[in-house]
């Protein structure tokens, strides 16, 4: 099925206006303060019988695969930069490399970003996106915020000075040029994602360094150019920010003139409770701003069923002179975990679609042009 970009987006927008006003509502029921109940007369205690304690069950250890598969190798290193304020600080991360020799050009690059109470180590596995990445041929990094930069290892996706390009964003694209300098890798394949926090910080370090980056993965992300403290955070990911879906981008335009288009792609769950769905449609109108798709720009709607392991989902492909430039994929029942990981780990779904799979291939339709 075709439709015009300008009726489905109006589409994705309104619902998601409908979906802010019950939040809202939500919100003001559970910050209501509620009434008094009257004091019950204190009831006479009961007599303690004495009974046998059950024995308690064994926990049950799961046996996690290794990270990487045999076939690959895994390696463990740091960059070492620094701060905004000029202090030297480290920012580690793990490399995966197939064992499959690269291509004259070398191997394509896909960084992947973790959400918060993750590791890179545990996105890695949750995602099982070396096992595909190999027998693909790509190469995958994955830098690992520190408890020192947050207790929870979030990425700082609202702090305004992240969004302009400064906090943690020197350090990922330093670990990027460190990567390219060691290994063999093709600088016109280099791709970013990640999920929830992960997304957010995948998307402003491609807008700030878009020449660096071939194509974007947002995974359950937040919009992009809110917040700007952590209870506005809170409020992007549950409301999104409708007063800065386009003056954000406006924003990014005026620092970069000459910004080249940013193919995306946007995964969300709608039950998504944690980053709620109106902050793709939000993204959605935002990736259309940042790549001059027009109102008139057709989609092509894709329905697939769900059966056993596969939710039922819709994707909504738009096409620029025959180039896929943006695909939104709306998953039903799917809440905020990477669709199709490895369940035994937190924020993954044993449900599909595959997201890494469906990442892997939107990122091979694009390339960036060498400068």
């Amino acid at each position: 099925m075709v439709k015009s970009a300008h009726t489905w987006l109006r589409g994705l927008l309104r619902a998601g206006k409908k979906q802010q006003r019950t939040a809202t509502r939500a919100l003001k029921v559970l910050l209501a303060t509620p009434k008094p109940k009257p004091k019950a007369r204190p009831k006479p205690k009961p007599k303690p019988r004495v009974t046998a304690k059950p024995t308690p069950k064994p926990k049950v250890r799961v046996a996690l695969e290794p990270v990487a598969p045999a076939s690959g190798k895994w390696l463990a290193s740091y960059y070492a930069g620094r701060s905004d304020s000029g202090l030297g600080r480290r920012m580690s991360y793990w490399l995966y490399l197939p064992d499959t020799a690269p291509a004259s050009t070398g191997y394509p690059l896909i960084v992947m970003l973790h959400g918060c109470d993750q590791s890179a180590t545990m996105f890695a596995q949750g995602t099982r996106m070396n096992q595909l990445a190999g027998k693909a041929g790509y190469a995958v990094v994955y830098p690992q915020q520190s408890v020192s930069a947050h207790p929870h290892r979030c990425w700082k996706w609202y702090d305004r000075a992240t969004q302009l390009g400064g906090g943690d964003v020197p350090m990922i694209v330093g670990i990027v040029d460190k990567v390219m300098q060691n290994y063999p890798i093709d600088s016109t394949r280099i791709y970013i994602g990640g999920i929830s926090a992960g997304a957010g910080m995948a998307n402003i370090v491609a807008l700030n360094h878009p020449d660096k980056f071939a194509a974007i993965g947002l995974h359950s992300g937040p919009l992009y150019g809110a917040g700007h403290s952590t209870v506005g955070a809170l409020a992007v990911m549950r409301h999104g920010a409708a007063l800065r879906v386009d003056s954000a981008i406006h924003e990014v335009l005026a620092r970069q003139p000459g910004f080249p288009a940013m193919p995306t792609m946007l995964i969300q769950g709608e039950a998504d409770e944690v980053v709620r769905p109106v902050n793709q449609a939000q993204l959605t109108r935002q990736a259309m701003l940042i790549n001059g798709l027009g109102a008139g720009s057709p989609v092509q709607v894709t329905d697939k069923a769900g059966h056993k392991r596969l939710l039922p989902h819709r994707l909504h492909d738009v096409y620029q002179d025959r180039k896929l430039m943006l695909r939104v994929a709306q998953i039903a029942e799917l809440k905020h975990a990477w669709s199709g990981g490895d369940e035994r780990l937190s924020f993954n779904s044993g449900t599909g679609p595959d997201a890494s799979k469906m990442l892997l291939d939107f990122f091979a339709r694009h390339r960036r042009a060498q400068v």
